[in-house]
């Protein structure tokens, strides 16, 4: 089986193009499967329908949650979807199981009032302060996944047209960016960056202390230090930042189809990346409907 799996998180990878996040999601629930089915002396190839319900109810006994459970059994269908495909097991044993029920829970959300508080908390007083206004501001405008915004180059910033292209593998799209995180953008590049950084070839828009690219654990740092300043009671992450983004602008009139294109949660290749940045109604329905445009 590991050498089946190898072939799958190799496919995965290069074909499929998975972020890596989710390819090591895969491989948590894989090898967890493949664990289990070395423990009770199982083939992988002759496992069937029971024993996947078996493994379920195993996952329910040790504690897991509906929703880690109902993920594991998402990567072990993509599995032996894959090895029907290439012919190594007769029958997918997943076909027609059932993943337990998740509760769907409302995404945490802040008001524009707990927003506004926690944007002014960052003060222009230092090269810290500049750089954490200019990211906060610009998380909030643009709705980004923390991943998607440490990810972000110099380059990748239009200060003078107002958007920021956001790429992900071969996806891309372009996003909005209102004035007052243009301004805070502008401040930072301008008056905080060219002084963090030690290496002029540096690509990234943010950057640590050091001069290098942000981190993911840096930026959460970052939003848990100014949400206790703030003193907001609120669990406040970088995706509470994007959920209230995209319930504001929602709020505000703006339609669904606009906030999905901003999010990314459609395949959007470049060119129509390019087609509809020259749609002027995007940019529009944003300048209206965000509070801080």
């Amino acid at each position: 089986m590991e050498e089946q799996l190898n072939l799958f998180f190799g496919f995965l990878e290069n074909d499929k193009k998975v972020s890596n996040n989710t390819l090591q999601s895969y491989k948590r629930d894989l090898k967890q499967f493949e664990k289990y089915i070395e423990e009770h002396k199982e083939d992988y190839s002759k496992i069937t329908h029971e024993d996947i319900k078996t493994y379920i109810k195993y996952m329910q006994e040790i504690g897991k949650k509906p929703s880690t459970i109902s993920r594991g059994i998402a990567s072990i269908r993509s599995f032996y979807q894959y090895e029907t495909k290439n012919k190594k097991v007769e029958e997918d044993p997943t076909e027609g199981i059932q993943s337990p029920k998740i509760e769907k829970r409302v995404p945490n959300v802040l008001t524009s009032k707990e927003v506004a508080l926690l944007l002014e908390q960052p003060k222009n007083v230092d090269l810290k302060g500049t750089r954490d206004k200019a990211m906060l501001e610009f998380a909030y405008a643009t709705g980004m996944r923390v991943t998607e915004i440490i990810s972000l180059n110099l380059d990748d910033i239009n200060l003078e047209q107002g958007y920021a292209t956001c790429k992900n593998g071969k996806k891309e799209r372009t996003v909005p960016i209102g004035n007052m995180s243009l301004k805070a953008l502008k401040d930072y590049i301008e008056n905080a960056r060219n002084i963090m950084i030690k290496d002029e070839n540096e690509k990234a828009l943010f950057v640590n202390v050091n001069g290098q690219r942000l981190t993911r654990q840096g930026f959460w740092k970052i939003i848990k230090y100014y949400k206790e300043q703030a003193h907001i009671e609120k669990d406040i992450t970088p995706h509470v930042l994007r959920h209230s983004f995209a319930t504001h602008l929602l709020q505000n009139g703006a339609d669904l189809k606009s906030i999905q294109t901003m999010l990314g949660h459609s395949d959007i290749l470049s060119t129509q990346i390019y087609m509809q940045f020259q749609d002027e109604t995007l940019k529009n329905i944003y300048k209206k409907a965000h509070p801080r445009a």
